[in-house]
């Protein structure tokens, strides 16, 4: 069981100076605890997360930069900067950076649930067919493709 600990997590840095790359993506663990799990993301130009459950876990994006994007359940939407994306359990959800620009949020999901093992599982995989069967071992569903233009 991961404990929480009384500590800053300084900018530019992950938890033990870890970072990951999922599928050209950068995340950075800043907070880990069984009740939940905080990461910093940058999304550069035209990368995207297809639509996908969480059956387990809310998750939650706080943008800090620029514009994503959204489906949430049946809806297309946008949030940018200043903008709080909540997405409870059990409810399809994507992001894509259509903006032009490289996009950071952060977000974090609660309970942790298996996303730490997942995100040290999938780091540098780069097929993005593999990375969606295995996160089924994970807990996040990924859900038949729809267009990036949301």
């Amino acid at each position: 069981m991961i404990t929480e600990t009384p500590d800053i997590t300084r900018t530019q840095r992950g938890i033990d100076g870890v970072s990951w790359n999922i599928l050209g993506q950068v995340y950075v663990p800043k907070q880990i605890s069984a009740d939940s799990i905080a990461w910093h993301a940058t999304f550069p130009v035209e990368t995207f997360v297809p639509p996908h459950v969480h059956p387990h876990q809310d998750e939650y994006i706080f943008m800090l930069d620029g514009q994503i994007d959204l489906l949430l359940g049946d809806n297309k939407t946008s949030a940018s900067t200043g903008d709080l994306v909540r997405m409870p359990r059990g409810i399809p959800h994507a992001f894509f950076n259509n903006s032009g620009k490289p996009v950071t949020a952060l977000f974090w999901a609660s309970p942790a649930g298996k996303l730490l093992s997942l995100y040290r599982r999938i780091h540098n995989m780069s097929s993005p067919s593999e990375v969606m069967r295995v996160a089924r071992d994970y807990e996040v569903v990924f859900l038949p493709p729809v267009s990036a233009a949301a």
